[in-house]
């Protein structure tokens, strides 16, 4: 078992952020879940990739050097647009800056010109999610980008047809493309070893086992009726794919891997995790964070709540935050 490296100084001038918004990334979670990084470990593994706030945390922090890394999602676009970052950069760049000059002439009139004559229309050519996110290219993932950084909220949002029906948002002024930092995200994702594969997260989580670290950021179960932010792919992820979900978590944990998992303190999830012998049994403990809400459709909505995190990662280390 490989032992965790000290950070370098001079990552921190070279610093990856994500180059998607997310609902729910973790971002603003990440001084929490640092508390519960394992300090040894094998493979990094994580089967709910989104924007990869984690992945990218550990990978500034140096603690992937030499390890294996397991990237899944079960979305097409996001596996699809970062395999297009990883190997046609400067492409990607060129096609994002056209499209930053379209929306700063004509703004949300190009985003639904984008949207719906170009995005859906080429994405409908590919039905099969495996064949989608290898048949993607750089003109689609430029796509994909600005529309996510320049749509509600940054979600991520999929009718029963399968077409991005997200609306245009209202922002002052949105940062469109960052090339020098795209370009620092290609070299990450063409670190050595590093997989990026489009899965459901059974399969992705069959292949990890003792000594992994596998982070899940599963979408939230929702804390009220009209919190259903689930359409990630047209299927959804409500009360089963959560039930399916913990049995998949307990059984990694029997097998020694070390799990962290985030998710809402919806009573479903706590019926799933905290007042469940068998995931007590298996070594995991649910531990409620602070954390802010950035999803509502109203701002004054939008403020402090708590979140779980769930992990079987024993810490000694004082945490930096309230954990209840």
């Amino acid at each position: 078992m490989a032992a965790v490296k000290t950070p370098r100084s001079d990552r921190r001038t070279h610093q990856v952020r994500p180059i998607l918004k997310w609902a729910g990334g973790k971002r603003q979670l990440l001084p929490a879940l640092r508390q519960f990084y394992p300090s040894q470990f094998d493979r990094f593994v994580e089967p709910f990739l989104g924007s990869g706030a984690v992945f990218l945390d550990c990978h500034n922090r140096g603690l992937l050097d030499g390890r294996e890394v397991l990237l899944s999602d079960i979305n097409a676009d996001v596996i699809g647009c970062y395999r297009m970052v990883r190997e046609a950069p400067e492409e990607v760049i060129g096609a994002l800056l056209d499209l930053d000059a379209g929306h700063r002439k004509d703004g949300s009139r190009h985003f639904y010109l984008v949207r719906d004559e170009r995005f859906n229309r080429l994405r409908e050519e590919r039905k099969d999610s495996e064949s989608l996110a290898s048949v993607y290219t750089p003109e689609l993932a430029a796509m994909l980008i600005y529309l996510n950084r320049t749509g509600f909220n940054g979600l991520f949002r999929v009718n029963s047809r399968g077409r991005f029906n997200v609306p245009a948002g209202r922002y002052e002024s949105v940062t469109i493309c960052d090339p020098e930092n795209l370009r620092r995200l290609s070299v990450a994702l063409d670190r050595p070893d590093l997989r990026l594969d489009v899965s459901v997260f059974e399969d992705a989580l069959e292949r990890a086992g003792t000594g992994d670290f596998v982070y899940l950021d599963p979408p939230y179960a929702p804390l009220s009726r009209t919190a259903q932010f689930t359409s990630y792919t047209p299927g959804g992820f409500g009360a089963e794919q959560q039930a399916r979900l913990q049995r998949a978590v307990i059984h990694l944990a029997e097998r020694g891997a070390h799990v962290l998992l985030s998710n809402s303190v919806a009573p479903e999830i706590t019926q799933l995790y905290e007042k469940s012998a068998e995931a007590k049994s298996a070594g995991l403990r649910a531990k409620k964070v602070p954390a802010r809400r950035a999803i509502n459709s109203r701002a004054t909505r939008r403020g402090a709540i708590l979140e779980y995190l769930i992990t079987n990662v024993r810490t000694a280390r004082r945490p930096a935050f309230r954990v209840n």
